[in-house]
Protein backbone atom coordinates (compact mmCIF):
# COMPACT_ATOMS: atom_id res chain seq x y z
CA UNK A 1 0.00 0.00 0.00
CA UNK A 2 1.55 3.69 -1.31
CA UNK A 3 1.66 6.28 1.30
CA UNK A 4 -0.64 9.14 1.60
CA UNK A 5 0.14 12.14 0.57
CA UNK A 6 -2.84 15.61 0.63
CA UNK A 7 -2.25 18.50 -0.76
CA UNK A 8 -4.48 21.34 0.38
CA UNK A 9 -5.32 24.08 -1.64
CA UNK A 10 -6.18 22.98 -5.58
CA UNK A 11 -5.10 26.25 -7.34
CA UNK A 12 -2.23 25.82 -9.73
CA UNK A 13 0.32 25.12 -7.61
CA UNK A 14 -1.72 22.18 -5.66
CA UNK A 15 -2.54 21.15 -8.64
CA UNK A 16 0.78 20.75 -10.17
CA UNK A 17 1.97 19.51 -7.27
CA UNK A 18 -0.21 16.85 -7.29
CA UNK A 19 0.37 15.74 -10.96
CA UNK A 20 4.21 15.79 -10.09
CA UNK A 21 3.61 13.33 -7.16
CA UNK A 22 1.00 11.20 -9.20
CA UNK A 23 2.83 10.93 -12.09
CA UNK A 24 6.04 9.56 -10.52
CA UNK A 25 3.88 6.59 -8.94
CA UNK A 26 5.42 7.15 -5.44
CA UNK A 27 2.37 8.09 -3.27
CA UNK A 28 -1.29 8.34 -3.24
CA UNK A 29 -2.51 11.67 -3.19
CA UNK A 30 -5.91 13.64 -1.70
CA UNK A 31 -6.73 16.91 -3.37
CA UNK A 32 -8.61 19.11 -1.05
CA UNK A 33 -10.00 22.70 -1.28
CA UNK A 34 -13.31 24.60 -0.28
CA UNK A 35 -14.94 25.06 -3.55
CA UNK A 36 -16.91 22.29 -4.50
CA UNK A 37 -16.23 20.06 -7.59
CA UNK A 38 -12.82 21.60 -8.20
CA UNK A 39 -10.78 19.31 -6.29
CA UNK A 40 -12.75 16.55 -7.83
CA UNK A 41 -12.69 17.80 -11.03
CA UNK A 42 -9.01 18.00 -11.54
CA UNK A 43 -8.35 14.76 -9.12
CA UNK A 44 -9.97 12.77 -11.86
CA UNK A 45 -8.29 14.20 -14.63
CA UNK A 46 -5.26 13.77 -12.99
CA UNK A 47 -6.51 9.90 -12.15
CA UNK A 48 -7.35 9.33 -16.04
CA UNK A 49 -3.80 11.02 -17.03
CA UNK A 50 -1.83 7.81 -14.49
CA UNK A 51 -2.31 4.94 -16.76
CA UNK A 52 -0.32 7.02 -19.58
CA UNK A 53 2.58 7.24 -17.54
CA UNK A 54 2.35 4.32 -15.96
CA UNK A 55 1.93 5.40 -12.66
CA UNK A 56 -0.45 3.13 -10.34
CA UNK A 57 -0.75 6.16 -7.90
CA UNK A 58 -4.47 7.13 -6.65
CA UNK A 59 -5.88 10.51 -6.16
CA UNK A 60 -9.06 11.47 -4.92
CA UNK A 61 -10.53 14.90 -4.62
CA UNK A 62 -12.22 16.11 -1.98
CA UNK A 63 -14.22 19.23 0.51
CA UNK A 64 -13.58 16.70 3.29
CA UNK A 65 -10.53 17.30 5.83
CA UNK A 66 -11.57 13.48 7.24
CA UNK A 67 -10.89 12.23 3.57
CA UNK A 68 -6.89 13.47 4.44
CA UNK A 69 -7.10 11.28 7.75
CA UNK A 70 -3.60 9.80 7.96
CA UNK A 71 -1.29 11.59 5.66
CA UNK A 72 2.24 10.90 5.99
CA UNK A 73 2.87 14.24 4.39
CA UNK A 74 0.65 17.26 3.70
CA UNK A 75 1.47 20.13 1.69
CA UNK A 76 -0.47 23.82 2.17
CA UNK A 77 -0.72 25.23 -1.03
CA UNK A 78 -4.36 26.94 0.31
CA UNK A 79 -4.08 30.75 0.05
CA UNK A 80 -4.81 34.16 -1.70
CA UNK A 81 -1.92 34.32 -4.98
CA UNK A 82 -0.36 37.95 -6.00
CA UNK A 83 -1.41 40.13 -8.44
CA UNK A 84 0.95 42.32 -10.17
CA UNK A 85 2.35 45.28 -8.15
CA UNK A 86 1.94 42.81 -4.84
CA UNK A 87 4.54 41.24 -2.66
CA UNK A 88 4.94 38.35 -0.52
CA UNK A 89 3.75 40.19 2.23
CA UNK A 90 0.32 41.92 0.88
CA UNK A 91 -0.96 39.30 1.65
CA UNK A 92 -0.37 38.38 5.12
CA UNK A 93 -3.57 38.78 7.15
CA UNK A 94 -5.59 37.37 4.37
CA UNK A 95 -3.77 34.39 4.11
CA UNK A 96 -3.18 33.88 7.88
CA UNK A 97 -7.30 33.15 8.19
CA UNK A 98 -6.54 30.52 5.45
CA UNK A 99 -3.40 28.55 6.75
CA UNK A 100 -5.04 28.92 10.34
CA UNK A 101 -8.05 27.27 8.84
CA UNK A 102 -5.78 24.25 7.85
CA UNK A 103 -3.56 24.06 10.45
CA UNK A 104 -6.57 23.02 12.77
CA UNK A 105 -7.77 20.59 10.61
CA UNK A 106 -4.50 19.39 10.13
CA UNK A 107 -3.80 18.63 13.30
CA UNK A 108 -6.93 16.41 13.90
CA UNK A 109 -6.92 14.70 10.85
CA UNK A 110 -3.24 13.91 10.70
CA UNK A 111 -1.45 14.91 14.04
CA UNK A 112 1.74 12.55 12.65
CA UNK A 113 2.24 14.03 9.61
CA UNK A 114 5.25 16.31 8.16
CA UNK A 115 3.82 19.67 7.15
CA UNK A 116 5.16 21.57 3.79
CA UNK A 117 4.20 25.21 3.75
CA UNK A 118 3.83 26.66 0.35
CA UNK A 119 1.53 29.57 0.81
CA UNK A 120 2.85 33.02 1.03
CA UNK A 121 4.36 34.66 3.14
CA UNK A 122 5.56 31.48 3.55
CA UNK A 123 8.41 32.05 6.22
CA UNK A 124 5.32 33.39 8.26
CA UNK A 125 2.84 31.01 7.52
CA UNK A 126 5.22 27.99 8.29
CA UNK A 127 5.83 29.81 11.63
CA UNK A 128 2.10 29.97 11.95
CA UNK A 129 1.32 26.29 11.17
CA UNK A 130 4.21 25.36 13.81
CA UNK A 131 1.88 27.20 16.54
CA UNK A 132 -1.32 26.56 15.72
CA UNK A 133 -0.71 22.69 14.86
CA UNK A 134 1.67 22.07 18.09
CA UNK A 135 3.60 20.18 15.74
CA UNK A 136 7.44 19.57 16.64
CA UNK A 137 9.33 21.76 14.79
CA UNK A 138 11.15 18.93 12.27
CA UNK A 139 7.63 18.14 11.15
CA UNK A 140 7.05 21.75 9.83
CA UNK A 141 8.89 23.39 6.94
CA UNK A 142 8.48 26.11 4.57
CA UNK A 143 9.49 25.91 0.46
CA UNK A 144 10.64 28.95 -0.44
CA UNK A 145 14.99 28.46 -0.36
CA UNK A 146 14.88 25.53 -3.04
CA UNK A 147 12.42 27.72 -5.26
CA UNK A 148 14.83 30.88 -5.06
CA UNK A 149 17.83 28.60 -5.92
CA UNK A 150 16.28 26.88 -8.44
CA UNK A 151 15.68 30.12 -10.04
CA UNK A 152 19.56 31.36 -9.63
CA UNK A 153 20.51 28.12 -11.07
CA UNK A 154 18.88 28.77 -14.45
CA UNK A 155 19.62 32.11 -14.68
CA UNK A 156 23.34 31.50 -14.43
CA UNK A 157 23.16 28.23 -16.79
CA UNK A 158 21.89 30.24 -19.23
CA UNK A 159 23.94 33.43 -18.71
CA UNK A 160 26.69 30.83 -18.94
CA UNK A 161 25.24 28.44 -21.68
CA UNK A 162 25.63 25.39 -19.26
CA UNK A 163 23.68 22.78 -18.12
CA UNK A 164 22.17 23.85 -14.95
CA UNK A 165 23.35 20.46 -13.77
CA UNK A 166 26.75 21.71 -13.85
CA UNK A 167 25.66 24.97 -11.63
CA UNK A 168 25.24 24.81 -7.61
CA UNK A 169 23.88 27.20 -5.84
CA UNK A 170 22.18 28.37 -2.32
CA UNK A 171 20.12 31.35 -1.49
CA UNK A 172 19.19 31.82 2.51
CA UNK A 173 16.72 33.75 4.73
CA UNK A 174 13.20 34.68 4.02
CA UNK A 175 11.20 34.02 0.91
CA UNK A 176 10.71 37.33 -0.41
CA UNK A 177 12.92 40.73 -1.25
CA UNK A 178 15.30 39.84 1.38
CA UNK A 179 16.43 36.70 0.34
CA UNK A 180 19.92 36.15 0.51
CA UNK A 181 22.02 34.33 -2.17
CA UNK A 182 25.37 33.45 -1.12
CA UNK A 183 27.23 34.67 -4.22
CA UNK A 184 30.65 33.24 -2.78
CA UNK A 185 29.52 29.34 -3.10
CA UNK A 186 28.19 29.25 -6.46
CA UNK A 187 30.13 27.21 -8.28
CA UNK A 188 29.74 25.57 -11.84
CA UNK A 189 31.30 21.73 -12.03
CA UNK A 190 33.61 22.95 -9.25
CA UNK A 191 34.52 25.91 -10.52
CA UNK A 192 33.59 29.54 -8.43
CA UNK A 193 31.27 31.51 -10.38
CA UNK A 194 33.84 34.39 -9.70
CA UNK A 195 35.85 32.91 -12.17
CA UNK A 196 33.20 33.06 -15.10
CA UNK A 197 31.58 36.24 -14.41
CA UNK A 198 31.70 39.65 -13.27
CA UNK A 199 30.85 40.62 -9.80
CA UNK A 200 28.52 43.01 -11.55
CA UNK A 201 27.06 40.29 -13.54
CA UNK A 202 26.60 37.92 -11.04
CA UNK A 203 24.49 40.96 -8.68
CA UNK A 204 22.40 41.65 -11.30
CA UNK A 205 21.82 37.96 -11.42
CA UNK A 206 20.89 37.94 -8.01
CA UNK A 207 18.87 40.99 -8.09
CA UNK A 208 16.76 39.11 -10.66
CA UNK A 209 16.27 36.06 -8.19
CA UNK A 210 14.81 38.75 -5.69
CA UNK A 211 12.52 39.54 -8.51
CA UNK A 212 11.75 36.41 -9.77
CA UNK A 213 8.46 36.02 -8.75
CA UNK A 214 6.94 38.92 -9.19
CA UNK A 215 8.78 38.89 -13.11
CA UNK A 216 6.42 36.21 -13.52
CA UNK A 217 3.55 37.97 -12.24
CA UNK A 218 3.55 40.90 -14.69
CA UNK A 219 4.09 38.68 -17.36
CA UNK A 220 0.99 36.63 -16.49
CA UNK A 221 -0.38 39.63 -15.35
CA UNK A 222 -3.07 37.12 -13.65
CA UNK A 223 -2.19 34.50 -11.07
CA UNK A 224 1.49 33.83 -10.23
CA UNK A 225 4.21 31.06 -10.34
CA UNK A 226 3.10 27.47 -10.07
CA UNK A 227 5.52 24.59 -11.91
CA UNK A 228 8.51 25.81 -10.49
CA UNK A 229 6.72 26.07 -7.06
CA UNK A 230 5.43 22.69 -7.45
CA UNK A 231 8.61 21.26 -8.76
CA UNK A 232 10.34 22.37 -5.39
CA UNK A 233 7.68 20.94 -3.73
CA UNK A 234 7.84 17.94 -5.18
CA UNK A 235 11.77 17.58 -4.90
CA UNK A 236 11.50 18.03 -0.65
CA UNK A 237 8.07 15.78 -0.75
CA UNK A 238 11.29 13.15 -2.39
CA UNK A 239 13.44 13.62 -0.10
CA UNK A 240 11.21 13.05 3.34
CA UNK A 241 8.88 9.87 1.84
CA UNK A 242 11.89 8.30 0.42
CA UNK A 243 14.60 8.93 2.90
CA UNK A 244 16.84 10.53 0.89
CA UNK A 245 18.80 12.69 3.37
CA UNK A 246 18.83 15.66 0.20
CA UNK A 247 20.45 18.74 1.34
CA UNK A 248 17.84 21.17 0.22
CA UNK A 249 17.94 24.67 1.52
CA UNK A 250 14.30 25.38 2.99
CA UNK A 251 12.52 27.45 6.00
CA UNK A 252 13.24 25.85 9.07
CA UNK A 253 13.09 26.45 12.30
CA UNK A 254 16.22 28.09 14.29
CA UNK A 255 16.86 27.17 17.88
CA UNK A 256 19.58 28.86 18.08
CA UNK A 257 21.38 28.37 15.00
CA UNK A 258 22.88 31.43 13.01
CA UNK A 259 22.21 33.21 16.31
CA UNK A 260 18.56 33.49 15.78
CA UNK A 261 15.79 31.94 18.01
CA UNK A 262 12.74 30.93 17.50
CA UNK A 263 11.69 31.86 13.81
CA UNK A 264 11.27 29.65 10.39
CA UNK A 265 13.97 31.22 7.99
CA UNK A 266 15.30 30.01 4.98
CA UNK A 267 18.59 27.75 5.78
CA UNK A 268 20.21 24.54 4.28
CA UNK A 269 18.81 21.13 6.30
CA UNK A 270 18.85 17.55 5.48
CA UNK A 271 15.47 16.37 4.79
CA UNK A 272 14.29 12.74 5.22
CA UNK A 273 11.74 10.49 7.40
CA UNK A 274 11.85 12.69 10.55
CA UNK A 275 11.50 16.16 8.45
CA UNK A 276 13.88 18.77 9.14
CA UNK A 277 16.54 16.29 10.42
CA UNK A 278 19.60 18.94 10.51
CA UNK A 279 20.13 22.12 10.06
CA UNK A 280 23.71 22.94 8.27
CA UNK A 281 25.26 25.84 9.56
CA UNK A 282 27.68 28.15 7.30
CA UNK A 283 30.17 30.08 8.78
CA UNK A 284 28.83 33.88 6.80
CA UNK A 285 31.07 36.54 6.03
CA UNK A 286 30.02 40.01 7.86
CA UNK A 287 28.42 41.56 5.27
CA UNK A 288 26.47 37.81 4.78
CA UNK A 289 25.75 38.02 8.70
CA UNK A 290 24.18 41.93 8.12
CA UNK A 291 22.00 40.44 5.11
CA UNK A 292 21.08 37.48 6.85
CA UNK A 293 20.15 39.62 9.80
CA UNK A 294 18.13 42.21 7.53
CA UNK A 295 16.34 39.43 6.36
CA UNK A 296 16.20 37.63 9.78
CA UNK A 297 14.14 41.51 10.61
CA UNK A 298 12.08 41.69 7.55
CA UNK A 299 10.36 38.09 9.15
CA UNK A 300 10.57 38.88 12.56
CA UNK A 301 7.76 42.01 11.61
CA UNK A 302 5.50 40.18 9.69
CA UNK A 303 5.03 37.53 12.53
CA UNK A 304 4.79 40.58 15.29
CA UNK A 305 1.53 41.71 13.23
CA UNK A 306 0.01 38.27 13.40
CA UNK A 307 0.85 38.05 17.11
CA UNK A 308 1.99 34.78 16.89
Amino acid sequence: MKKKISIIGSGNVGATTALFITLSGIADAVLFDIAEGVPQGKALDLAEACPLCNSSSTIKGTNDYSDTEGSEIIIITAGFPRKPGMSRNDLLHSNADVIREASIAIAKTSPDAIVIVVTNPMDVMAQLTWKTTGFSCKRVMGMGGLLDTSRLTAFLAWELNVSPEDVEAIVLGGHGDEMVPLSRFITVKGIPVTELLSSKRIDSLIERTRKGGAEIIALLKSGSAYYAPAAATFKMVKSILLDEKRLLPCAAYLNGEYGIKDIYLGVPAILGKEGVEKIIEIKLSKEEKAQFRKSYASVRNLIKKLSI
